[in-house]
């Protein structure tokens, strides 16, 4: 997750057309809990609040100044946002007003996007650990430490916690104690695991590992250039982009060849799959729609800086870039639909879930958009 290398890393929405004082309890489906949302695709199929036609009404709903760049893709969890910040912390937000609830220090920055489950919040720092912490207090549970930075995102699976660290190892940590149930090295590591169906997919500098999630054993690896991108698993197969400039398609079960598009340009975004779509961030400052079964291009949408990992949510893609927005893109077409410049750029990939769009940007801010209320409508 470099590359936007950091953006892959963090790699590196929507909203509800109602007052926001009548809306109800967020729906736990909804909730965008960690960086691939939790069936790996980056993709919210229960998100309906928004969609093509209600978008270009979207507005600022709130935003959090931070003491630094915020490069982490927010995670949202039963009506909290929790993200992280170059300025060492990670944020507890109440999803509606913004307001701080918590926020943690660590001895250096935390470009890694937290994972939620089951109360407690999971995300590395450049200390070389991992954390996890109470969602509702803010009250550490345990640390690990790995032997470097820890700049790529958790993904938590059947009561693990996998994680990579510059120290070119995987990590599997119990994600009650963490205490470490297995490691796996993998060169120039920087891309954030993939967990489906017992097994973990992740990338690095010789192309992309398949481990089993029980004991690390590789399965199998599949050399297609440096890939720093995160994999999407959908249907059988494995979706990541390289350093090489092409866009993959791989069999799940065996790492076979499925697909190759060039993108033209080296690809460290980390793709989104929904409705037989793929969806990629390129550096050549695009984003790109690919047909799933065949790679063909379906279209191509230009920006003017690279892009953050895209996010899909009932017909809209949403996604980040280096020339300062957020973009709103209709899925079926890439038209535009709404985009909106922040103070810095904008490398943190968004989350959409209950009506909200959630986004960091370096300019040290964390936003949120909806649509207005009806009495300002």
């Amino acid at each position: 997750m470099k590359c936007i290398r950091i953006s892959a890393l963090i790699l590196c929405a929507c909203l509800i057309p109602r007052a926001w004082a009548q809306q109800p309890a967020a729906n736990a489906l909804n909730n965008w809990s960690e960086f691939h949302r939790t069936n790996m695709e980056r993709f919210n199929p229960y998100e309906v609040a928004l969609n093509i036609h209600n978008v270009p009404s979207l507005q600022l709903k709130w935003s959090y100044a931070t003491a630094g760049s915020v490069y982490s893709s927010p995670a949202v969890a039963n009506g909290v946002v929790y993200v992280g910040s170059e300025d060492n912390n990670v944020y507890a937000l109440n999803a509606t007003t913004g307001a701080k609830l918590w926020s943690y220090s660590t001895l250096g920055p935390v470009y890694t996007s937290p994972a939620v489950a089951n109360g407690v919040v999971y995300f590395g720092s450049n200390d070389f650990n991992v954390y996890a912490l109470n969602a509702a207090t803010g009250a550490k549970l345990w640390s690990y430490a790995t032997g470097s930075a820890v700049d790529t995102s958790p993904t938590v699976a059947n009561g693990v916690v996998y994680v990579g660290s510059q120290d070119g190892d995987i990590y599997a940590l119990s994600a009650t104690t963490g205490a470490k149930l297995w490691s796996y090295v993998v060169a120039d590591l920087d891309s954030s695991p993939a967990v489906a169906d017992g097994v973990v997919y992740v990338g690095g500098g010789d192309g992309i590992y398949a481990l089993n999630s029980a004991t690390g054993a590789k399965l199998w690896n599949r050399t297609i250039g440096v890939v720093y991108s995160s994999p999407a698993v959908a249907n059988g197969v494995v979706y990541v982009g390289s350093y090489d400039c092409y866009i993959y398609a791989l069999s799940a079960k065996t790492g076979a060849l499925l697909w190759a598009f060039f993108s033209g340009t080296s690809v460290s975004s980390s793709p989104a799959v929904a409705n037989g779509v793929v969806y990629i961030g390129a550096e050549g400052y695009s984003v790109d729609a690919l047909n799933a079964r065949t790679g063909a291009r379906l279209w191509i949408y230009g920006t003017g800086g690279g892009v953050s990992s895209p996010a899909v949510a009932n017909g809209v893609i949403y996604v980040g870039s280096g020339d300062n927005n957020v973009y709103a893109l209709n899925a079926a077409t890439g038209a535009k639909l709404r985009s909106y410049a922040t103070g810095g750029l904008v490398y943190s990939s968004p989350a959409v879930a209950d009506g909200v769009v959630y986004i960091g940007s370096n300019d040290f801010h964390i936003y949120a958009f909806s649509l207005p209320a009806p009495e300002q409508q």
